[in-house]
């Protein structure tokens, strides 16, 4: 390392969020502009600490000190290059991963750890301004074709490596626009989907081809796939939302938070004015249930439509400050978070169940009925007398996702899916059906961004090795290999 003492020097420092009055006014991104020689000092903090664990951390093998270093000695160019080698979209995940690496950060053990994700994001950024991120154009053409069927992280990744491999490549997308839940999921407060699209502009100009507002299976089906293409790659990813059975779910007022988000994101394209969405928290009050990212996802969009008053409710306690003794170092540290949503405003409720939704005459939702929760060797107990009653205009239902839709593709496939529901795949990520595989959350379940680009870089290099041969392409993980959770 280039100053190999940087972290006795220089504490922890992350870009500051813009004034809360201020950025709840518009939906741009929350954080401002760090400084350059400020970065290169977080990069300094990086030590010689000869087993980086962060490395291993990261689902995509991302070389991390290599790229600190490079910043740190000014050498952007080597950086990006560095960082591209194993990651494809770092744009994507320098903002939307939860940095599992830094929780394996050896300087973590004691100390703040290196701020690997905004030194990662910075570089990525620069690299597009300094128009470094060109087309990387095939030199030879294999004569082979690949669908993709599915243009999130993992179907982006997969697309990308393929094509610079020299297959024929076409993603579709049975949306309006690329990009899977990135485009549709994830607020533009949290990603700007300019993002997605110079991306996008890259994969066409390498060769890549994008289809959408193509639902495979009904508008096109899995023998027409099949007979088109050499292969088949399912990236769809896991989006059977988990519902709430309970007495009242069907009042007016209640919808799951994929329902609720992909609105406004339509109103950020332009589709429609913020004022038009057919879903708004404005003057709403609104109860989220879903402690996760999605839960805050749906509080800062609320807060952004104008919501009177937001409460989120989670069933499980309150993370501690610190780490558990159940929680060591290197694994991710399951403490405390609190989100740029979460500064804006709302009340986080922790051992809560709700247990049954109110409603008016008129079928519409007034309120929740709640109580308190504990657990009791391994399961939620009731709190006697802690019954309470939370007026509600609003739910918005954030509690994750039970594995793919099983949809008239899987079903015209005839791929096994496991006792979780996701598709079931070998060692090389290929299904029970030939020339069919399966990568992402599709396969994986519900899990991080970074995975998915892992998968998708993986299970690439697996469909190139049985079209070509052999493969030149880096496979970073298997479907066996579990996250450090």
């Amino acid at each position: 390392m280039a100053d190999i003492r940087g972290f006795l020097k220089h504490d922890r420092e992350n870009p500051t969020r813009r004034p809360v009055p201020v950025r709840l006014l518009d939906w741009r991104e929350v954080y401002e502009d760090f400084d350059q020689s400020a970065l290169q000092e977080q990069a300094s903090r990086c030590m010689d600490c000869g087993i980086p664990f962060c490395n291993s951390g990261c689902p995509l093998g991302n070389i991390i000190p290599d790229w600190n270093d490079l910043v740190f000695r000014d050498r952007w160019h080597e950086a990006i290059d560095r960082l591209h080698a194993t990651n494809n979209f770092p744009e994507f995940t320098g903002r939307l991963c939860p940095a599992p690496c830094e929780g394996a950060c050896v300087l973590g053990i004691n100390q703040d750890p290196v701020s690997i994700k905004q030194i990662e994001v910075t570089i990525i950024d620069h690299a597009f301004e300094m128009g470094w991120v060109k087309p990387v154009i095939p030199t030879i053409k294999s004569g082979k074709s690949v669908a993709v069927v599915g243009s999130g992280p993992a179907g982006l990744a997969a697309a990308q490596q393929l094509t610079r491999a020299g297959h024929t490549v076409v993603v579709f997308e049975r949306a309006d626009r690329i990009g899977g839940l990135l485009r549709y999921g994830i607020p533009e407060f949290k990603m700007e989907k300019r993002h997605i699209d110079r991306r996008i502009d890259q994969m066409t100009a390498e060769g890549t081809e994008f289809r959408t507002n193509v639902d495979v299976g009904v508008d096109l089906t899995a023998e027409e796939l099949k007979e088109q293409f050499d292969a088949v790659v399912l990236a769809g990813g896991a989006t059977q939302w988990r519902d709430l059975p309970i007495e009242g779910r069907n009042l007016n007022g209640i919808h799951q938070a994929m329902e609720y988000l992909p609105w406004a994101n339509k109103a950020q394209q332009g589709d429609m004015g913020v004022d038009e969405v057919p879903i708004s928290a404005s003057g709403k009050k609104v109860v989220i249930i879903g402690g996760g990212d999605t839960g805050a996802d749906c509080l800062g969009t609320a807060h952004r439509q104008g919501a009177a008053s937001v409460h989120q409710f989670e069933i499980m306690p309150r993370p501690p400050e610190e780490r558990s003794q159940r929680n060591p170092w290197p694994t991710f540290p399951m403490t405390f978070k609190v989100t740029s949503a979460h500064e804006e405003g709302g009340e986080r409720v922790y051992s809560v169940n709700t247990e049954k939704f109110l409603g008016d005459e008129e079928g519409n939702l007034r309120a929740l009925a709640a109580h308190e929760v504990e657990m009791v060797d391994g399961s939620f107990e009731k709190v006697v007398g802690s019954d309470f009653e939370l007026e509600a205009d609003m739910v918005f239902l954030a509690m994750g996702f039970t594995g793919p839709e099983q949809n008239s593709l899987l079903q015209q496939l005839e791929v096994e899916v496991d006792d979780r529901s996701n598709v079931a795949r070998q060692q090389d990520f290929a299904t029970n059906i030939d020339g069919v595989w399966v990568c992402g959350d599709m396969g994986r379940g519900q899990s991080l961004i970074v995975w998915a680009i892992a998968e998708g870089r993986s299970c690439a290099a697996s469909v190139d090795e049985h079209l070509s041969g052999s493969t030149a392409l880096m496979s970073p993980v298997t479907p066996t290999d579990r996250p450090l959770l």
